[in-house]
């Protein structure tokens, strides 16, 4: 049997948004910038894009600008805002959680004298709202962080930033990266009062290589790419429309199913966390896990990478952090102290809508089959 635990590194494109990317590649294959039929037919397949997700997210289409995907999103939006807001302060605020498109980010902008706090996480991996009041101040000119963790399923009140930097007068610009949040758990621009919001198209069974950054409209990003007049102006090039188009499609349906989807993922996720404690009693699971989609776990004693490839060899795919650090070790743990046999075992679980209970205990016989195998490291 063949398992995909690995949701939360890339997801499977669904039939719908493949169809909407080839109609697009084959038929709707102008210009949007173009002026003729063929042109003004891809400009209505790409505004029509931009208000399902703008749906989405619950804002306005021309609050919507594509990009290559959440990193890129996450690039514009850390370094734009710094640049559009310095004149409030050179403080910025985020976490030891980030993706490291925030993180590396960050990095760059220390080095041209930018104060960064790094906010820690508590023991199931958020960021309180008192921990980001304490650190709250009034040059802070951004704040970042993301809205759910994609190693522990840590959901941050993003809101309660917006709140407390409301409450204050600030003019701070908020930022989240909502990759593993967007179409899996309900939240609106609105509602978590974000100023800024990276979301990705594969993470929510759509295309790779296309994103999306909501800009407020009250908020002046500089352009992330100059040489023409494509998304405002503010990002130049020729849109890659058939990922766009099967990201819209994507999102149209993901928001539409959301309810549903979260609801069977839940389920699952709660009967392999039963299992795991039945089969394999020395299984431990991290965090409390906010959002179903995402289980991390761990089996003290053995290592991730041992445990990674016993698995695969069986035609089950996890991985014990994110995809980008490549197995390295998970950062993420590091931050919420776990001991090190926590993390040195660790292993992440992502889920989606094509998921079973069938491969989920699949999953728990190959792993309790690895615990009597393996042996454990001196």
């Amino acid at each position: 049997m063949k398992v995909y635990f690995d949701n939360a590194a890339t997801t499977r494109v669904r039939d719908e948004a493949a169809e909407a990317s080839h109609k697009a590649m084959l038929e709707e294959y102008g210009n949007p910038s173009s002026s003729h039929e063929m042109g003004r037919s891809a400009a209505a397949l790409l505004a029509e894009a931009r208000k399902k997700i703008a749906k989405g997210l619950g804002a306005r289409p021309e609050e919507i600008y594509f990009t290559s995907g959440g990193t890129e999103a996450d690039n514009w939006a850390v370094l734009g805002a710094a640049e559009a807001a310095h004149r409030k302060g050179n403080h910025i605020i985020s976490s030891t959680i980030e993706h490291d498109a925030v993180l590396q980010t960050l990095k760059e902008l220390e080095t041209l004298d930018w104060e960064v706090t790094y906010l820690s996480p508590d023991s199931d991996g958020r960021i309180t709202s008192e921990a980001f009041a304490a650190a709250l101040r009034t040059d802070t000119a951004l704040a970042t962080i993301m809205l759910v963790n994609n190693e522990t399923g840590a959901i941050n009140p993003v809101g309660e930033y917006a709140k407390e930097i409301k409450r204050r007068g600030l003019g701070t610009l908020l930022h989240t990266d909502a990759v593993q949040g967007f179409c899996k758990i309900p939240f609106t621009a609105g509602g978590i009062g974000a100023d800024l919001i990276s979301v990705s198209a594969h993470k929510t069974h759509g295309p790779k290589g296309v994103g999306a950054l909501y800009i407020k409209s009250a908020v002046k990003l500089p352009p992330l790419i100059m040489g023409g007049s494509q998304e405002s102006g503010k990002r130049a090039g020729t849109e890659t429309l058939p990922a766009i188009a099967g990201f819209g499609e994507a999102a149209r349906l993901g928001i539409k199913e959301l309810e549903k989807t979260a609801s069977s993922v839940r389920e699952l996720r709660d009967h392999t966390i039963k299992r795991l404690a039945e089969e394999i009693p020395g299984s431990t699971t991290i965090g409390t896990g906010d959002s179903p989609y995402i289980l991390s776990l761990s089996l003290p004693g053995y290592k991730s990478e041992v445990l990674m490839n016993y698995l695969d060899g069986e035609g089950i795919c996890v991985s014990k952090s994110a995809a980008c650090k490549k197995g390295a070790r998970s950062r993420v743990l590091e931050a919420m102290r776990l001991k090190n046999e926590i993390i040195d075992g660790a292993l992440r679980l992502s889920f989606s809508r094509y998921n079973t209970i069938e491969e989920a205990e699949y999953f728990i016989q190959t792993l309790k089959k690895a615990t009597h195998t393996l042996l454990k490291p001196l």
